[in-house]
């Protein structure tokens, strides 16, 4: 595994795709931090990182769905991540940032604590999350690394919020 600072240059170059190994393939990842922990997206369904902006409030939206913003046209909710872990509610700061990702037609936004690192994981180095059949919270996770003694969990977007759930917000805001 590879960890990639945000100023690497060279063979190192963020790539879209799978790159082969001998073991395997390779990915890479956007982490970022929510509180003390480290959690990770594939880079290939991040759009953008968008410092914090306020957003519009919903009714009867979830506690972990902060509002919506405009992204140049496009109504995008905007969901906390640190109320979705039932961490409490983020006070967002100049250091919170939103990460736009693109699931499918959908984009949403997750307000995270900050960004950390681009990380380069091969899939052999992935391990398994403990206990995930018997605890259906845990569907959301792809995963654990190792990244210098810290454990990163690999988050699946799609399977953090309820999808169904996006178009309608978008349809009461047009």
């Amino acid at each position: 595994m590879t960890l990639l600072q945000p100023n690497d240059t060279g063979p190192n170059e963020i790539n879209q795709d799978d790159q082969p190994t001998e073991e395997g393939h390779i990915r890479q990842y956007i982490s970022f931090n929510v509180g003390t922990e480290l959690y990770a997206v594939e880079i290939t369904t991040v759009r953008e990182i968008k410092g914090w902006i306020p957003t519009t409030s919903l009714p009867n939206s979830p506690d972990y769905m902060r509002g919506v913003i405009n992204l140049r046209g496009v109504i995008v909710p905007v969901f906390d991540l640190r109320t979705r872990f039932w961490r409490g509610h983020t006070e967002p700061g100049k250091t919170h940032v939103v990460i736009i990702v693109k699931l499918d037609a959908r984009t949403i936004g997750i307000l995270v604590d900050a960004v950390s690192d681009i990380l380069t994981i091969a899939e052999e180095d992935i391990l398994s999350v403990p206990d995930r059949d018997a605890n259906p919270e845990y569907a959301f996770m792809a995963g654990l690394v190792a990244v210098d003694q810290t454990m990163v969990a690999i988050v699946k977007p799609r399977m953090l919020f309820d999808l169904d759930l996006i178009p309608e917000l978008a349809a009461e805001v047009a």
